[in-house]
């Protein structure tokens, strides 16, 4: 009898070979659901457009110094003054030189008028005539000349009172009373408080995450601040191999000189490292198609890393029971 039942066994072997494998049980969910948008950071620093040093640009001692480090100047506000006494009399002095000049021209016009009614009666000679008329030009050329030097002058006691070219805020102060200021002399330094821009270092693999991203953050120690792109340097640093890129603030600006990073989301969708599966030497992830597993492979896929891939937009990922599968392979989705 046992022989007998072991016979049957052997019989049945091949009946039961030829049966095709039960489905493989998994779970799917579209890729929209597991999709992820990885957060992507830069260094990054406010800066102001315009940082000036202040410097004079004549010879003369300082008077008055009147905003100090830290404080906030509009624009045009005095900043310094300086002694000008010196050139007021140079201007002066221009002045007097001009009314003298203009003077001889007033005279040498005079006598040339002179000179031109008496040689119509032939009283005066054509060479005479042509002295006078060179020497009115003289003078005249005299007269732009003291014109120019009053104009200097002027604009040298002008430059005796430093003002702020926009509104400022005072970084720093060389300027002391009493103190003899050369042209050239840095006198204070200054940063431009309404215009400010952050500079960030991006890795160039990131730039074009960067200018697809729906919103842009510098987050520094004064907070977080909404952020716009305006553009991107061409260039490459060889230093630090990071791309120049500039930042306009949408509303309030950060302190000048804040440092603190930029942060994103990369606008392509990402499947998670722990959907990528491997076979063999590829990375890839299996999706759904009529209730069969297909394996996709994904160039560029790390184990471990999220990966980039938009071309899985409206495929059904297999998420749970994905280890065993081989593509092609028949399944059965899990409620």
């Amino acid at each position: 009898m046992p022989r007998f039942l072991a016979l049957l066994a052997l019989a049945a072997l091949p009946a039961l070979a030829q049966q095709p494998p039960q489905p493989a049980a998994v779970t799917a969910k579209a890729f929209q659901e597991v999709a992820l948008h990885p957060p992507r950071e830069a260094p990054a620093s406010a800066v102001s457009l315009n940082e000036s040093r202040l410097s004079a640009e004549v010879s003369a001692t300082v008077k008055e110094v009147a905003f100090d480090v830290g404080q906030v100047a509009p624009k045009g506000a005095v900043l310094i003054r300086l002694d000008a006494r010196d050139h007021e009399l140079a201007l002066a002095k221009s002045q007097a030189a001009l009314d003298s000049s203009r003077a001889r021209a007033r005279l040498a016009e005079q006598q040339l008028n002179r000179a031109r009614e008496l040689a119509k009666q032939n009283f005066y000679s054509a060479e005479a005539l042509s002295q006078k008329e060179t020497e009115l030009a003289v003078h005249q050329a005299q007269v732009k000349l003291d014109q120019a030097q009053l104009a200097q002058a002027r604009r040298n006691v002008e430059k005796c009172t430093l003002r702020a070219p926009f509104q400022a805020i005072v970084r720093s102060r060389q300027a002391q009373v009493g103190e003899l200021a050369a042209p050239g002399a840095p006198l204070m330094t200054l940063s431009e408080a309404s215009r400010v821009e952050v500079a960030a270092q991006v890795p160039p693999r990131d730039i074009a995450s960067l200018q697809g991203a729906t919103e842009v953050r510098f987050a520094g120690s004064g907070g977080e601040h909404a952020v716009k792109l305006l553009r991107v340097s061409p260039a490459i640093s060889r230093e630090a191999r990071t791309v120049d890129v500039r930042l306009a603030f949408a509303g309030q600006p950060a302190a000048p000189g804040a440092d603190g990073r930029i942060l994103w989301s990369d606008p392509v969708p990402h499947l998670p490292a722990e959907l990528v599966s491997k076979r063999g030497a590829v990375f890839g992830v299996f999706v759904l198609e009529n209730n069969v597993a297909r394996f996709i492979a994904l160039p560029g896929a790390q184990e471990g890393r999220p990966v980039a891939a938009p071309a899985l937009a409206g495929k059904r990922i297999v998420v749970d029971g994905r280890h065993g599968l081989a593509d092609g392979q028949a399944v059965q989705v899990r409620k």
